[in-house]
């Protein structure tokens, strides 16, 4: 499968196409405020979208919806929370399939309620939950510290290779790994919940 990571608009967010090689099959992530750079991907790269994924609800990974399925007749998915009708409600441990390869859906609310993680094999899509040294923010409505450090510590348990792919570019790299995750981001090293509830809410 290949992934490619697009920047996509003045919040520094990053939008994913996913696709079969082969196929040419592709699932699209947050589109984001800059929707034609994903449009430009899919028709350079010949990809037939079949399914456009939200890692969670908020307009700077969303605003892009609409221009993206208007385009491609593409299904939308996202978890229940996120959306008033997604096509496809997800929920942790959901499939979708981009060609013969499947990319897994895991749960890993705290920022929002809604928020999930795409787990292709070796690599981890993780919109606004994790980022290259830094993690998502939890004082914000509906956010939940607690949850985010438990949704953290998952996917620190993923094998050291697994590529991290975030939302967003507030990091010193583009993309990153579990182990370097373990060894350089602050808040995945904290000891326990009050000491990651006191970094991340000081």
């Amino acid at each position: 499968m290949e992934i490619l990571q697009i920047p996509a608009g003045e919040m520094h967010n990053f939008a994913y196409l996913l696709f079969c090689p082969t196929s040419r099959q592709g699932l699209a992530v947050d589109p984001s405020l800059e929707p034609q750079k994903l449009l430009d991907a899919i028709e350079k790269h010949g990809v037939r979208l079949t399914w456009l994924v939200n890692t969670h609800g908020h307009r700077d990974h969303v605003a892009g919806n609409g221009m993206i399925l208007q385009a491609t007749g593409a299904r939308l998915a996202a978890h229940a929370l996120a959306l008033p009708k997604p096509d496809r409600p997800l929920a942790d441990g959901d499939r979708l399939m981009v060609g013969d390869t499947a990319v897994t859906i895991l749960h890993t609310p705290g920022h929002t309620p809604a928020d999930i993680t795409l787990n292709p094999p070796g690599a981890l899509l993780t919109g606004d939950t994790l980022f290259v040294t830094r993690v998502g923010r939890a004082d914000m409505p509906g956010s939940d510290p607690e949850a985010l450090y438990r949704s953290l510590h998952r996917l620190a348990a993923y094998p050291d290779a697994t590529l991290i792919f975030p939302g967003h570019d507030y990091g010193p790299r583009k993309f990153s790994t579990i182990a370097f995750e373990r060894q350089h981001n602050p808040y995945l090293r904290c000891r326990d919940l009050d000491e990651f509830i006191a970094l991340r809410m000081g």
